[in-house]
């Protein structure tokens, strides 16, 4: 469904952009702090109400931080996929999207995210991959870790596809892809299946081979939708609603 709105577009929207820009214009980079406020009321010719809304919205997005104290300000960050997630939950929740709708894209999206990995991946990565599947391993008794390492695993092939809007949209999902916010539960013989097809992808990243990794990821996520499907057969209609699922955002 598309929604067009003819209405302005608030000051404070177009000084948040112009801040951005003055950021890249000057070459700012995390920890540097911005201009003072007086001279940023003159560069913008806003007003202060304005100028800290725009400043509380790049603050939201992660694009700055508010350093208290004499000599503070705003000061620039690196942004990660946490407004990505707020927006997708939030869409999704007013769409009643229901979970399955994110496991459709979960099936079509890695198994094309493996294949590219394969084409891409560098000697580094491959190394952070393979100490993820051996402390996976070493600690499959440990529910938290296994968490940490899966979703651990999937990021890293994602940012391995050498496409940053593949990477920032896995960090956004990974955290409601493992199900866990709607009720799906990971026994450690089901922990033990998922090491095995970690492992698997991996052997096949390692051979650079663009069909294996893509069908091996495939298979994981087969595996795992056949899982839910058996184990817990109300939670592919569930709605996903932005409290629950962001707590597992949170929490990855």
């Amino acid at each position: 469904m598309v929604h067009n709105s003819s209405r302005p577009e608030k000051t404070a929207m177009i000084t948040a952009r112009r801040i951005v820009q003055d950021i890249d214009r000057m070459g700012l980079t995390t920890g540097d702090l911005l201009p003072p406020e007086r001279d940023m009321l003159a560069d913008y010719g806003v007003g202060r109400g304005t100028l800290r809304e725009a400043l509380r919205f790049l603050e939201l997005q992660n694009v700055l931080s508010l350093k208290p104290g004499p000599g503070g300000g705003p000061m620039v960050e690196k942004p990660d996929a946490s407004a990505l997630a707020n927006a997708i939950l939030l869409l999704l929740q007013f769409d009643n999207a229901p979970f399955s709708q994110v496991m459709e894209a979960r099936n079509g999206l890695e198994p094309l995210l493996a294949r590219l990995a394969a084409e891409r991946i560098s000697d580094a990565r491959l190394e952070e991959l393979g100490a993820s599947v051996d402390r996976m391993a070493g600690n499959i008794g440990d529910i938290l870790t296994f968490h940490e390492t899966n979703k651990e695993f999937h990021d890293l092939v994602a940012w391995a596809a050498g496409n940053s809007l593949f990477g920032f949209l896995i960090d956004a999902l990974v955290g409601i892809f493992d199900g866990t916010v709607v009720g799906v539960d990971y026994n450690e013989r089901r922990r033990r299946a998922v090491l095995k097809a970690h492992m698997k992808v991996l052997a096949a990243l390692r051979q650079r081979d663009g069909d294996a990794s893509e069908q091996a990821m495939r298979d994981h996520i087969g595996e795992y939708l056949a899982y839910i499907g058996k184990k817990f057969p109300d939670v592919m209609k569930r709605s996903l609603t932005w409290d629950v699922a962001w707590q597992g955002f949170r929490r990855s």
